[in-house]
């Protein structure tokens, strides 16, 4: 098959203040790529061709309601927890592990804070030290560990997202810094990673010059003539257009559109401000006032960020541990932190499995518009991708750390071979499972955190 030129993976569209990186396209592909596509019923090998391998970690707080996350059973012919409901069609997509720990998020010795600690072990499987002050300490996370090691491939290193406000200094929970709290990525030891909260800025760090000045005068001109993203880059795309091929043409016209309709959901978040309305949870501007709003909004622009390569890992925090946000849309009015010490109450324990339920909602969601975001080889985006769902605290009422709640989906590029299975681990630390995906990563580790070997179970 002849094609008019070859299209670096590189290749951006520019304009005044903005940089558009551009999907996976056939032009991008070595010619014998194009010239045997994969097969849609054999998504293993296309997964196994051109596109990158992607990994992203998900962070739901204080735990879970176990009688309905936990099925009976294992092997394939479990029966999903009412939980889980919502990743029905995608079981055979997603992996549900049980009997990982995380040992260090236990007090030993330190007392109370098991919120800050469960979010501070999340991703680096280490003690966080017990203190309120500037002297933080935990152990590098999982995200930033391979970041240094595959995050020079692409635009950003990684990229940070969350959905609820929370500083980095102060005390947040029994004498424990806010930091360990608010945020599971640690650049180092001793330093966390804010996340971004407003997806109205994160797309602006996704398709913004690098140049701080013009890209405030493009901002400027583009809100003040209610200009689109796309208005500035109109030249470069239509002479790229010109030179593609019917397919690429098409992508293309399919990515344009889905970045002008994140642009007007972010001018309707705008528009629908809540600062200047009677509620209970602060939100700055831009962002949506409904959660499920949010999370789908800064998942798309996940989505988008790992389909353009501009990142291959990231985090994302549905909520800060110990977060005590109600949840009115779905008729949970008492606060989650709250309600996660039920006590045994029957109508409580009700109340923690339909927040559990509509957080895994949201992820069902994401999971979603990966597998329907199709891959220049013929794979879907949810093939090429490595992603953990999960917390630190098993029950919020006990404050237990051991058999904890996590689900491994996506294919990465056909190396998960367990999916549509309940599997049991016999107490293993969740780093254990860490080091398999950075084997997946091509990320190097004899060990990390409180490691003792690979997950094997995962390989079978």
């Amino acid at each position: 098959m002849s094609r008019k030129f070859l299209l670096s993976r590189r290749t951006v569209l520019r304009g005044l203040g903005t940089t558009l990186a551009l999907p996976a396209l056939e032009a991008m592909l070595p010619t014998s790529a194009v010239a045997a596509p994969a097969s849609a019923s054999n998504t293993a090998a296309a997964a196994a061709g051109t596109a990158p391998q992607r990994m992203a970690f998900f962070f739901v707080p204080n735990g879970v309601e176990p009688g309905q996350w936990f099925p009976k059973d294992t092997g394939s012919n479990y029966e999903l927890p009412s939980t889980l409901e919502s990743l029905k069609n995608l079981r055979k997509d997603f992996t549900l592990i049980s009997g990982l720990n995380h040992d260090c998020a236990k007090a030993n010795g330190d007392g109370a804070g098991d919120h800050a600690r469960s979010a501070a072990t999340f991703l680096t499987g280490m003690q966080a030290r017990k203190t309120s002050g500037a002297n933080i300490e935990v152990g590098m996370s999982a995200d930033q560990f391979a970041a240094h090691q595959v995050g020079a491939n692409t635009r950003f290193g990684s990229l940070e997202i969350g959905c609820e406000p929370g500083r980095l200094a102060g005390s947040c929970d029994s004498g424990y810094s806010c930091a360990y709290s608010n945020t599971v990525s640690w650049r180092s030891p001793t330093t966390p990673v804010a996340k971004e909260i407003n997806p109205k800025l994160l797309f602006e760090r996704l398709f913004g010059d690098s140049s701080a000045r013009e890209l405030a005068a493009a901002k400027a001109k583009r809100e003040k003539y209610s200009k689109s993203i796309l208005d500035f880059v109109q030249e470069d795309a239509q002479a790229l257009n010109a030179k593609l091929g019917v397919k690429d043409q098409r992508k293309m016209a399919e990515y344009l559109d889905a970045v002008r309709e994140i642009e007007r959901r972010l001018d309707m978040a705008k528009a629908d401000d809540p600062r200047d309305k009677q509620i209970d949870y602060p939100m700055p501007a831009g962002i949506p006032k409904a959660f499920a709003d949010h999370v789908q909004l800064m998942g798309d622009l996940l989505v988008l960020a790992f389909q353009t390569d501009s990142t291959r890992i990231a985090t994302f925090m549905f909520a800060n541990e110990g977060s005590n946000r109600s949840y009115n849309e779905i008729g949970v009015r008492e606060g989650h932190h709250s309600l996660s010490h039920h006590g045994r109450s029957p109508n409580k324990m009700a109340d923690i499995a339909k927040i559990n339920q509509y957080h895994v909602s949201q992820f069902a969601y994401i999971m979603n518009k990966m597998k329907t975001t199709k891959e220049a080889d013929g794979s879907s985006l949810l093939d090429n991708v490595i992603l953990a769902y999960g917390c630190a605290i098993r029950d919020g009422d006990r404050h237990d750390h051991r058999d904890l709640p996590l689900i491994l989906a996506g294919g990465g590029k056909g190396t998960l071979k367990t999916h549509g299975q309940h599997i049991k681990v016999n107490d293993q630390p969740m780093c254990n499972l860490f080091l398999s995906m950075f084997d997946r990563m091509d990320v190097k580790a004899e060990r990390f955190g409180d490691s003792t070997g690979r997950l094997k179970e995962i390989n079978a």
